[in-house]
């Protein structure tokens, strides 16, 4: 997964390629594997074991990369890409992916509270989420804190010096350099399972 702002990046779901069924018979259009035509039923056990292989990993990265894509809801920003290994069968399988999504805070606290929030849920959407997905995630969660303190700022009731109360609306400087800093320029990171 790619994030901007925090590393963001999510991409669309792509349908695998057509998996043709393995060991169902010579009658069977054969595939190319590294320039030599293998007829399905001429599989050996072995390449058979890697072809299941290969397919249970496309589908697990496949999935992968569908859950951060539903989570991150309008914060993507591209589809999924894969990273391709071709089989004994001559098909090309997902070993690897990567969604893109904008990480980047809001323009106030507490819409920087929501986009972090979404972050962090499109990152561990996953069941058996990625380092760099729980990276992204813990990037998240500093960016929530950061808007949470800017709300606390807001909240606090501040007394001045001829008694009268006034709210503490203004800016912290280091909250106020974090959302100059980074409201005008959007970044996108990225979310990523490989093999």
């Amino acid at each position: 997964m790619n994030i901007s702002g925090l590393p963001s990046g999510f991409s669309s779901y792509a349908t695998p390629a057509a998996v043709r069924p393995v060991g169902a018979g010579a009658g069977e259009k054969s595939a190319e594997s590294g320039g030599k035509t293998v007829s399905a039923g001429q599989q050996g056990a072995p390449e058979q074991a890697e072809i299941r292989k290969l397919k249970a990993r496309d589908q697990e990265v496949r999935q992968h990369e569908q859950a951060h894509l539903s989570a991150a809801g309008g914060l993507a920003v591209s589809a999924a890409s894969f990273t391709y290994q071709k089989g004994p069968d001559g098909v090309n399988y997902a070993v690897g992916g990567e969604v893109s999504i904008d990480t980047s805070p809001g323009n106030n606290p507490e819409e920087t509270l929501q986009r972090a929030r979404t972050i962090r849920a499109a990152a561990l959407a996953p069941a058996d989420p990625s380092g760099q997905d729980r990276a992204v995630a813990a990037q998240a969660g500093q960016m929530e804190q950061q808007a949470n303190l800017e709300l606390a700022q807001r909240r606090t009731v501040q007394t001045t010096s001829d008694g009268a109360t006034t709210s503490g609306g203004g800016r912290s400087p280091d909250v106020a350099g974090y959302y100059a800093g980074v409201t005008n320029d959007r970044q996108a990171a990225t979310i990523s399972i490989y093999a």
